[in-house]
């Protein structure tokens, strides 16, 4: 089956808002010639062809309503990637071995309201019951985003937005959780919100997005209380219009609408730029070279920098919340040079990119305990991917099936002690 737009939407990497650039427009998903040069040639070593069929670790299929094959709870800090599932089973068999073998414990993947629920009432679960049997196949805990509405639910459809009624949205949650309780371990709910194309169109609104949050935290509650619920991820962005808000003024907002009470994680993003993890948020905000010379404020600049996260913390602070935790949804480092990119000023190599990574774990591990949790690199790539979407120069494999071409980003993750 072709990929819906969901995905597509889903794979959009909406780390960034460049105020030097404005919104872009999603890359075509294309499949495309093999990868080039500056990618980075893969060696004899690193490519392969992908030979399905070895057994997993895990029994294949769990009894339905089983508890999460390994501990749920996230370890300060935890390993995740974010993944590709839906569509093809044997991808996603080859991709969550691949997760395994690294040591990773998490997988963050897209549970896309649109695509199980077409219209309202029918479920089509055929897709998330087999990608959820492959998860615990292979012992590894999932981390659901949950979001994109049916056309029946409003919200500008074909754009994502939240829907006409919050009901109708809860009623989702409240099915997807009865069917996946004790299995899935944690729900994000929305993505990057404190964008208008992520929100209808309209302008990001943090009280509204504060009370669909407070409605999904108690329909999955009330199914799986020991669930964790997720606030949804929010873009670093210096914008500050009807198209975008930043993110520490959003999650202010979120804060004034009451929202402490209805997530047990906050979620952030924490994109690196074009600098290494341990580059402190001052010294990036003063820099011009490191923040694109971007003309807004010294407080906004300081977005350009996995540190960032910092900041997200600094408010949860201010605002009486130190004892939770936070859920790093989205991080990592692009190698885009391609002439035209407007991610290309912030490319590294595909050598930085991959002690970048393993960097930002080590950082976390000696400056972010105890609040940190589970920290999910971009990208397990969707296998459509092409050399024409930018979101390809985010991963850590090269995409593509049957053929697997390794990146030095997954061969440091996996040799990285955990």
């Amino acid at each position: 089956m072709a990929p819906s737009r969901a995905e597509r939407l889903a794979t959009f990497p909406a780390l960034v808002i460049l105020a030097a650039v404005g919104l872009l427009a999603g890359a075509a998903r294309q499949a495309g010639p093999p990868a080039p040069s500056y990618l980075g040639t893969p060696s004899a070593s690193t490519s392969m062809r992908w030979q399905p069929g070895a057994a997993p670790t895990a029994p294949a299929t769990p009894p339905a309503g089983a508890a999460p094959p390994g501990s749920a709870r996230m370890t300060s800090p935890d390993y995740g990637v974010q993944t590709f599932l839906f569509w093809r089973e044997e991808v996603a068999d080859r991709d969550l071995r691949l997760v395994q073998q690294a040591g990773f414990r998490w997988v963050k993947q897209e549970f896309a309201w649109r695509e199980i629920e077409p219209s309202p009432g029918v479920y089509n679960w055929g897709q998330s019951d087999r990608l959820m049997r492959q998860v615990q196949a292979y012992g590894l805990n999932i981390i659901a985003r949950v979001g994109v509405q049916p056309e029946w639910a409003g919200g500008h459809y074909p754009d994502v937005g939240p829907p006409a009624r919050t009901h109708d949205f809860v009623t989702f949650l409240a099915a997807l959780a009865d069917r996946y309780k004790g299995r899935i371990a944690a729900y994000q709910i929305w993505n990057e919100p404190n964008l208008a194309r992520e929100w209808g169109d309209t302008p990001p609104d943090p009280h509204v997005y504060t009370q669909l949050l407070k409605a999904a935290y108690q329909a999955i509650k009330a199914v799986d209380p020991r669930a964790y619920v997720i606030s949804a991820g929010l873009a670093p962005t210096t914008r500050s219009d009807a198209i975008a808000m930043p993110d520490t003024i959003f999650l202010q907002g979120m804060y004034d609408a009451g929202a402490a009470p209805y997530f047990d994680l906050l979620g952030v993003h924490g994109a690196g730029y074009k600098v290494p993890p341990e580059t402190p948020p001052e010294v990036v905000a003063t820099t011009p070279d490191f923040n694109n010379y971007d003309p807004s404020s010294l407080t906004l600049k300081r977005i350009y920098c996995f540190r960032h996260v910092e900041d997200m913390r600094a408010v949860m602070v201010a605002n009486g919340d130190a004892a939770k935790r936070v859920a790093l949804l989205e991080f990592g480092w692009t190698t885009d040079n391609r002439a035209g990119s407007p991610y290309s000023w912030h490319a590294v190599t595909s050598q930085q990119q991959a002690d970048y990574l393993v960097r930002a774990y080590q950082y976390a591990i000696d400056h972010w305990r105890p609040w940190i949790a589970v920290m999910s690199l971009i990208y397990m790539p969707d296998a459509a991917w092409g050399i024409n979407d930018e979101q390809t120069y985010w991963s850590i494999i090269y995409p593509g099936y049957p053929d697997l071409r390794m990146r030095p980003a997954y061969l440091a993750l996996k040799q990285m002690p955990k």
